[in-house]
């Protein structure tokens, strides 16, 4: 069988559509969506269409392509662009067919569209220089390809847009067995022009990191395409929803029905170990970088499958949704991890998640972490610790342009007490801490979310 893998960033109005083709084969008994952090309703929208859903390890096209291929379980893979609406009804059986009935190992699509500008002003031109022979293949970005998992697994997958081209050039070197085949007529979103820039880049970094394992490399080839380059390398601010009211949820032990990382150690046999951590040690960031260490080499399906695993407050997606519907932008701000709390945000239906970033290598936590910026205290702090979800209430709040009167924050311990302090509305949840409860405008003492919507107007 086979598994379809749909990497997604706010397509809600195209990503039922191209799930829909993917379940149209019989070969397909799995597809599933990879989402890149969207912050519009693609998540609840390829739930509604039958798709899995999953929230990628870390921002960019292929770090999502990778996330899918370590969860997937067919040994037979294909990636089709979550943008496209008109993809012939055919389009998996015309990608794995070279596979199954030739015996291909990868398959790279073509299709009857103009080529796009990044590929005519860049990649082509570095392609003729150093990998003439890749241009054997008429559309080398193209992002509708299938292949053996024992080939993707290979291979080297970039984070960002230089994936498509990076995979090409590792399945040549690899030896593979590559068929083109023609998928008919599509019709994708233009990449606004900000976009160029970055994109040119990205793939020009994976041409050339893949041109320097050959011994006749030589920079003086590449004058050529430096003035293009430099011409596209634009800025690209990330956009926001323009809405005047958010709602700031903690995870553990708030939304989540307990604590993602005592649920991680009991499966995983180190509770010993983490609670020797937690009592050594009084310094918050030093214990989140030791318990980060206790994740090193599982992997990104096994850690999900921790997170799926766990209840949530059963009114949880009710309320975010009630609240969404009365202008709230919903989130998750938690001091566990990202990809963590981006499950549950999607579980809830939540707008976005900050959290702590494990680091994944191959799709294995690498026992690091990041804190990111938005944690740590600045000269706008309103309190004095170093690291602090008070300073990601400041941070949201200039990023959302919502004042901090207009947020309603809900948490359960004593790491949430600064953030409840300064929000407009600060909300203790089940929580046996006097003073989170002291300092807190309001108190619910049941495990729902209900009463929140008696003061969140």
């Amino acid at each position: 069988m086979v598994s379809v893998i749909i990497p997604a960033l706010n397509e809600e109005a195209s990503v039922a559509k191209v799930v829909a083709i993917a379940k149209k084969s019989a070969r397909v008994n799995e597809v599933i969506v990879v989402d890149d952090h969207s912050f519009d309703n693609t998540v609840a929208v390829a739930k509604k269409a039958g798709a899995s859903v999953m929230t990628s390890t870390k921002l960019g096209k292929g770090a999502s392509m990778l996330d899918g291929l370590t969860v997937a379980t067919n040994d037979i893979l294909v990636y089709i662009d979550a943008d496209i609406e008109n993809y012939e009804h055919n389009l998996i059986d015309l990608l794995v067919g070279p596979i199954l009935e030739e015996n291909c190992d990868f398959v790279k699509s073509t299709f009857e569209r103009q080529a796009g500008r990044v590929t005519e002003l860049v990649a082509k031109p570095l392609l003729s220089l150093l990998f003439p022979h890749a241009l054997d293949f008429s559309q080398p970005l193209s992002g509708m390809i299938a292949g053996k998992r024992g080939f993707l697994e290979r291979v080297d997958f970039e984070n960002d847009y230089g994936v498509d081209i990076g995979i090409l050039l590792d399945m040549i070197e690899l030896g593979a067995k590559i068929k083109e085949v023609n998928i008919g007529a599509i019709e994708n979103k233009m990449k606004q022009w900000q976009l160029l820039g970055p994109m040119a880049r990205e793939v020009s970094r994976a041409i050339l990191k893949r041109a320097r394992l050959h011994p006749n490399f030589n920079l003086d080839l590449l004058q050529t395409t430096t003035m293009i380059l430099d011409q596209m390398d634009l800025a690209v601010k990330e956009s926001v929803v323009g809405l005047k009211k958010m709602a700031v949820f903690d995870m553990d032990n708030t939304v989540l029905k307990g604590r993602f990382i005592y649920e991680a150690a009991e499966k995983f046999h180190f509770s010993k170990e983490l609670l020797d951590i937690i009592s050594a040690n009084d310094e918050s960031f030093l214990i989140t970088k030791l318990i980060a260490k206790l994740l090193k080499g599982f992997n990104i399906k096994q850690l999900i499958a921790v997170a799926d695993g766990m209840d949530v407050v059963d009114d949880s997606a009710a309320v975010v949704e009630e609240l969404k519907k009365r202008g709230y932008v919903v989130g998750i701000v938690s001091d566990s991890y990202n990809f963590v709390a981006a499950q549950v945000a999607n579980r809830i239906g939540a707008h976005f998640s900050v959290a702590n970033e494990l680091e994944f290598s191959r799709a294995k936590a690498t026992g690091e972490v990041k804190v990111p910026s938005c944690f740590i205290k600045t000269s706008r702090s309103k309190c004095n610790h170093n690291f602090c979800k008070s300073n990601v209430l400041l941070h949201l709040s200039e990023q959302y342009d919502i004042p901090l009167s207009n947020i309603v924050a809900i948490g359960d311990s004593e790491n949430d007490v600064c953030m409840i302090k300064h929000a407009g509305i600060g909300v203790a949840f089940c929580s046996d801490n006097k003073l989170l409860n002291s300092v807190a405008d309001k108190v619910i003492r049941e495990r729902n979310f209900a009463p929140v919507l008696e003061f969140a107007k």
